[in-house]
């Protein structure tokens, strides 16, 4: 920030070689502005725009105007004229050529007009031609149905700034997902390439798409440029270009132009309240989007208890500063969320409430905020509320039918029901919309639900390839391991996830179970003692006790554990139906009861 030399980009006087209207383009290209306004959309031809507050005006500049045109293809309307348009003579002209041998002037009369005639079928010929190759063009073009906006490059020389790049790009990805007839691909896949090593045309290859959007974000204290362009995937084709330079208090505004440009350049519409949301836009304080922007980013970044902390006191301060800023809320209701899982170990009593409280107060603000829906759904999932959860995972996927992550929750409710094939097809949706990222994990949990543990075993062990720092991921790939009769192959993986997780309760647990069933029940107690020692000085959910005791086969002592993990209204209740581990009790009298009495029954 601060940097004086960017200040003066922001303002300076545009390059000796920039054309800055229609006008000046076409007197340039010596044609007029229909022909090339036409060139611009259907040949590539580069031309930009750029957004001063509110006016918007187009610019090019001379030297890609010259590369386009030296690789450009001539077209027939344009080279293959008719000699009699090309050459017009004067009447004097045309009264001293000679006549034919015969000097009749009714025989020379007559070989005019069959020359007319043939010079006007070759025109008629040549415009037909024209027509039907102008046609091709177009249809030739597959439309763009699916497309992915890579992170934006942080250009402000500063990386303590890489927060506010990232926080562009989510939102742009964000108001870009609820258009219907466009498939977005999710952050969490985008991410993988913030300092990409391939081509875009390999980018838009692996994560099966049509077309990417890649840009950068500058930075002047409270002013911002923000430059975005559009790559069709076929043809490496940069067909579209704009910058905007605006106050930080108008970041919303740059959004929803942005979006609004995409859509109109892909050709997709937006109708109804779908175009509203894409086109919503308020002022923002300053201090406000930076505390929220470094929220989001530490939330995204968190891999640990402590880290998922780190990011609160951001969100906090933004509403603080802001009580009717919505976003901060989804972003508090997130953090406290994640929190609350097993693995991390945060008490779901006390986290649950927070989730709700915040989830719902975004809402109350902004109804359409398909995030805080999912989050609400999840938690009420949890809570064993199950038709409301189910609502709310629907209601996400109206507003936001790129949602993976509401694509993924409703998976799990339906694991949760019994209904596994329809669960696997809403994960496997899920993974298209977030073929990188944390759809690996889900789609693996929600195959382990449902007893797919070849495929669950193959989908996690590539998401761990991909994410060797994914706790999470690890996690699932102990389960089904174990799960597969696969012990021995879970014990170092599991093992790595308990030392990632600063030996988190949730991950000892079901190393006890990896390491009873892989015949090493000495470790299993020496762990169980542990994970015992962390229930009564601290807390340890009693899930994680559980699946301790299942592992090793005491019974008995595992239905204590799970009468309390009622009481807590643990997360792994939500799938005593169908899950794997409850099989050896699932006949006993009193599993039956718990079943009906988490509303499962």
């Amino acid at each position: 920030m601060g940097d004086p030399a960017f200040g003066t980009q922001l303002h300076e006087k545009p390059p000796e070689d920039q054309l800055d209207s229609w006008k000046e383009i076409a007197a340039y290209l010596g044609r007029d502005v229909t022909t090339v306004q036409r060139w611009e959309k259907y040949e590539a031809m580069p031309v930009h725009r750029h957004v001063h507050d509110k006016r918007s005006s187009v610019y090019a500049l001379t030297s890609e105007l010259d590369a386009w045109r030296r690789g450009r293809k001539p077209r027939l309307d344009e080279n293959n004229q008719p000699q009699a348009q090309q050459e017009r003579r004067s009447p004097a002209a045309a009264s001293s050529e000679p006549t034919s041998k015969s000097g009749s002037p009714l025989l020379l009369r007559r070989w005019l007009a069959v020359a007319a005639t043939v010079a006007i079928a070759i025109a008629v010929v040549a415009v037909a031609d024209v027509m039907l190759h102008r046609h091709t063009l177009v249809v030739a073009r597959p439309k763009i149905r699916s497309l992915a906006v890579l992170p934006l490059k942080n250009m402000t020389g500063d990386p303590s700034q890489e927060y506010l790049a990232d926080g562009m790009t989510d939102a742009l990805i964000g108001r870009l997902s609820g258009i219907h007839d466009l498939r977005v691909i999710s952050r969490t896949s985008v991410m993988r390439f913030k300092n990409p090593q391939i081509s875009v045309p390999e980018i838009a290859k692996t994560l099966q798409v049509d077309a990417i959007v890649e840009g950068s974000l500058m930075r002047d204290g409270n002013r911002i440029r923000v430059t975005a362009q559009m790559i069709r995937a076929s043809t490496d084709e940069h067909f579209w270009s704009q910058t905007y330079d605006r106050e930080l208090r108008d970041v919303f505004t740059v959004q929803s132009e942005l979006a609004q440009s995409i859509a109109e350049k892909v050709e997709v519409t937006a109708t109804g309240a779908a175009h509203e949301r894409l086109a919503a836009a308020h002022p923002v304080a300053p201090e406000v989007y930076e505390s929220y922007s470094r929220g989001e980013f530490a939330l995204n970044k968190s891999s640990s208890k402590a880290e998922l902390e780190a990011s609160i006191p951001y969100f906090e301060d933004a509403i603080n500063r802001d009580p009717g800023f919505a976003p901060a809320y989804v972003g508090l209701a997130n953090a406290y969320s994640n929190l609350g899982t097993v693995f991390i170990g945060g008490s779901a009593e006390e986290t649950r409430p927070k989730v709700v409280s915040a989830a719902e107060r975004a809402l109350e603000l902004d109804p359409n905020l398909a995030e805080a829906l999912v989050l609400l759904a999840s938690t009420k999932q949890k809570q064993w509320h199950w038709a409301d959860a189910e609502a709310d995972y629907r209601r996400a996927l109206e507003l936001d039918p790129n949602s993976a992550a509401a694509y993924e929750g409703l998976a799990l409710w339906l694991a949760c029901q019994g209904r596994a094939d329809e669960a696997v097809a809403s994960a496997e949706r899920g993974r298209e919309l977030d073929p990188l990222g944390v759809s690996f994990e889900d789609f693996g949990w929600t195959l382990f639900q449902t007893r797919h543990y070849d495929q669950a075993i193959r989908e996690l062990r590539a998401a761990v390839a991909a994410r060797t720092d994914d706790f999470g991921a690890l996690m699932d790939l102990g389960f089904v391991l174990i799960a597969n009769n696969q012990p021995g192959d879970a014990v170092p993986v599991l093992e790595k996830a308990v030392a990632m997780s600063n030996r988190s309760p949730g991950a000892l647990g079901i190393l006890v179970r990896a390491y009873a069933h892989a015949g090493r029940r000495s470790d299993a107690l020496r762990l169980l003692v542990e994970l015992k020692r962390r229930r009564n000085t601290g807390y340890a959910p009693a899930g994680a006790l559980v699946n301790a005791y299942l592992g090793l086969g005491e019974n008995e002592e595992a239905f204590v554990w799970l009468e309390q993990a009622y009481k807590e209204q643990s997360n792994m209740l939500q799938f005593v139906k169908v899950h794997p581990y409850f099989d050896p009790i699932r006949n006993d009298p009193r599993f039956a009861d718990l079943v009906r009495r988490v509303g499962l029954g």
